[in-house]
């Protein structure tokens, strides 16, 4: 090669650029250090050599000889297994399982088998390598190692893998059976008769592994994939995932400190981080560090920041993450392939085979068999509930072969169907909870469909990433309408999630989009629902008078009673909390009277509830009792005219009311048992701060009345709910509570 190189007036480094081979691989194998180049690698360079036709089948032929002898000719060193890195760090728990595995007793069938998957990247070979040099010591008959080149265009055939073993096992050539079956059934038996470990790496398929597999005996085999190879039965199955945090940050930092380079451990952190725990990441990272002093960890880290050129700089010499994942998505088929691109224009952290369908303009069953391929190779991971996502780096890589393959005509009308899809959904889903509307009578055939409030809801939870971002296209496109369509449908579910960070925007982008349309009432309304989302909780209550009193003057100018009445009920709540209990009674007294006069019950009680709220805190307990006690009455007065949903969870909150009422006024009995109602009730309707709240209420007077366990558990429980929510202070206080009663 060296010769016709030097023919060619070719540099090591332009015959490599040329050909596409690693200058490192050119110079072993001109060195003799490579004896058996991989046919593609052979034909790139024959090709980059511009070689004539009998110069070319020389070429060719020399490399396959020495292909051949070195396959032939080496009945003690086959299968010798790799050296293993000296950085190695964390999967403590998967070594723990391997060591398991090893050490169990004898297996009989396919039950001396361990099979490890995972994505490209995650290191299974390194960890399937590390795991056989610890454990080594356990096979006193050898340990061995075939690479079945599982996702090369040319994988390793069975024939040949059986025979590399056979022949490592010491079979003369002449003992070989020639059928494969025969090879077979001779590897069981040596396998039955010895204690040896067999990796089989990279396996492309179960079709490559099943003959290779042990039939009993104290011999395991330890296979790596990234496919599941679910049609494998009886094996022993560990999927390997990104390293976490605290130990991808040490992998980084062990490869950069061994090559005698010292970074901040902050900028180490933020590599690690931007490497998404993936080890082959990671080693990209660290070698280009130690192999560049000049450069720091923080410059790279702005490198890396820069989503559009991560992935490029995300190579090292022969190392490259796009092309682990590229070999991946060759394996794909063509159908599939579009998925995976269109996949990446999901804005959301994850999704389901519904907006799979939706963005990639395929059917629901379609989508299912695409996502099943690409779960299988490690292109996407699945979890609860049929929720899909990408590895963060893996999703850069489908972006980045979207914009590749696919013309942007085709991406923009894409984009614009699933933003389309996505609010669409999100107005019918938040409709559920209205108490005019609930199920649409003639459903969008485009859309999923919803058959209760509890799908409903779990589809605006679980989606909640995608429809609120395709919201904000909707709102800077202009898209004013929609925008105000659906930021009104969430008015009434937005109670049911009313610790959701995102309701302000919602709710700011529909005042905005009001506006825009000039349409005075719905601004508002939609200023009087932001007023709203700043007393769930209390976090700004000059706030909530300042919206209250801007949505007060621009109902007044549209003649919106309703809209007048609820920022009169805002103000008052605000005014209340900031002890101006006059000025609170005021608001209240006038909202509670214009519900009334315009038969909207629903509301009136609500302020009833507040006026009683008042009482309460100006020390007037028993009329604040009656207070209570009436609106309770009117809640169970069907003939009230209440929306029953309304009723209901009106309902959970007098209760609690009125249970703090008894506690107040020295009635532990009654309060025990009207509090312990409210709390299964506000648990319903996921109101979990109303919730909390009574359990730690109701776990103090539990303490005064003596039933001290009963209180300990109460104030654990309240613990946990304030914790769910967010609210770290007060679940410390239960929680000290709770301890303090031991």
């Amino acid at each position: 090669m060296r010769q016709y190189r030097r023919a060619a007036r070719l540099t090591l480094e332009q015959l490599a650029e040329a050909s596409g081979v690693s200058a490192r691989t050119v110079s072993d194998m001109e060195r003799g250090r490579s004896t058996r180049p991989q046919q593609r690698t052979v034909t790139a360079l024959a090709d980059a050599l511009s070689l004539g036709e009998s110069e070319r089948k020389q070429f060719v032929d020399l490399a396959r000889e020495g292909r051949l002898r070195d396959h032939w000719a080496r009945p003690s060193g086959l299968g010798e297994l790799p050296r293993s890195v000296d950085d190695f760090t964390g999967r403590a728990a998967e070594l723990a399982w391997m060591d398991d595995f090893v050490h169990a007793g004898d297996a009989a069938g396919a039950g001396g088998v361990a099979l490890v998957t995972g994505a490209a990247g995650l290191g299974k070979t390194t960890f399937a390598v590390r795991a056989a040099h610890v454990l080594g010591s356990a096979f006193p008959d050898g340990v061995f190692f075939v690479d079945l080149f599982g996702m090369s265009a040319q994988p390793l055939a069975v024939d040949d893998a059986l025979t590399q073993v056979l022949r490592a096992l010491g079979t003369a050539e002449r003992q070989i059976p020639r059928e494969v079956r025969e090879r077979a059934s001779l590897y069981r038996a040596l396998l039955r008769e010895r204690r040896v470990l067999v990796v089989l790496d990279n396996a492309g398929s179960e079709e490559q592994v099943r003959l290779l597999l042990p039939g009993g005996g104290p011999s395991r085999v330890l296979v790596t994939s990234r496919r599941l190879l679910a049609g494998l039965e009886g094996v022993q199955r560990l999927s390997l995932g990104p390293l976490p945090p605290v130990e991808a940050a040490e992998l980084l930092a062990g490869i950069v400190a061994q090559r005698g380079s010292s970074q901040g451990e902050a900028a180490i952190g933020e590599l690690a981080q931007l490497c998404g725990g993936l080890p082959l990441a990671l080693r990209i990272v660290g070698n280009r560090l130690a192999s560049r002093p000049g450069w720091s960890a923080a410059e790279l880290a702005v490198r890396l920041a820069d989503e559009e050129r991560r992935l490029g700089q995300l190579r090292a010499g022969d190392l490259e993450v796009a092309n682990a994942f590229g070999m991946s998505y060759e394996q794909l088929a063509t159908f599939a392939r579009r998925v995976f691109r269109r996949l990446a224009l999901v804005p959301g952290r994850d999704f389901d085979a519904a907006l799979a369908a939706v963005v990639a303009t395929v059917s629901i069953a379609e989508a299912w068999d695409a996502l099943d391929e690409l779960v299988d190779l490690g292109l996407l991971q699945d979890g609860a509930s049929g929720r899909y996502r990408f590895h963060d780096l893996v999703r850069l890589f489908a972006r980045e072969r979207l914009n590749a393959e696919e013309p942007a005509a085709d991406r923009g009308a894409s984009l614009q169907t699933m933003r389309s899809w996505l609010l669409r959904m999100a107005i019918t889903a938040g409709r559920w909870f209205e108490p005019a509307h609930g199920r649409p009578g003639q459903p969008d055939p485009d859309l999923a469909d919803l058959t209760s409030s509890e799908e409903a809801e779990r589809w605006l939870r679980a989606d909640a990433d995608n429809w609120l971002a395709a919201l904000r296209s909707a709102a800077s496109g202009g898209q004013h309408a929609l925008v105000l369509d659906c930021a009104e449908s969430m008015h009434w579910f937005s109670d049911r999630w009313m610790y959701w960070p995102h309701w302000e925007e919602v709710f700011t982008l529909g005042a905005q989009a009001a506006a825009a349309l000039g349409d005075v009432t719905q601004q508002a309304t939609q200023l009087n629902y932001l007023a709203w989302v700043h007393l769930v909780p209390p976090t700004d209550l000059e706030g909530v008078l300042r919206l209250a009193n801007q949505a007060l003057e621009l109902a007044t100018r549209s003649g919106s009673r309703a809209q007048i009445a609820w920022a009169h009920q805002y103000a008052g709540t605000a005014l209340r909390q900031l002890g101006h209990l006059e000025e609170a009674a005021a608001s209240l007294t006038q909202s509670a009277r214009m519900f009334q006069a315009d038969a909207d019950m629903d509301a009136y009680v609500q302020s009833l509830n507040a006026l009683g709220d008042i009482l309460v805190a100006d020390g007037r307990r028993e009329a604040a009792l009656e207070q209570f006690l009436q609106v309770l009455s009117l809640l169970d007065d069907e003939a009230s005219g209440m929306s029953p949903s309304i009723a209901s969870f009106t309902r959970s909150q007098t209760l609690a009311r009125i249970g703090h009422c008894l506690s107040l006024l020295g009635r532990p009995a009654e309060a025990i048992d009207v509090l312990s109602e409210a709390a299964v009730l506000l648990e319903k309707f996921q109101a979990f701060s109303s919730q909390a709240r009574v359990l730690e209420n109701l776990a103090g007077v539990l303490a005064e009345e003596g039933r001290i366990d009963e209180s300990r558990h109460t104030y654990a429980r309240a613990a946990e709910v304030f914790e769910t929510i967010g609210e770290v202070e007060s679940a410390g206080r239960c929680r000290d509570l709770a301890a303090a009663l031991r």
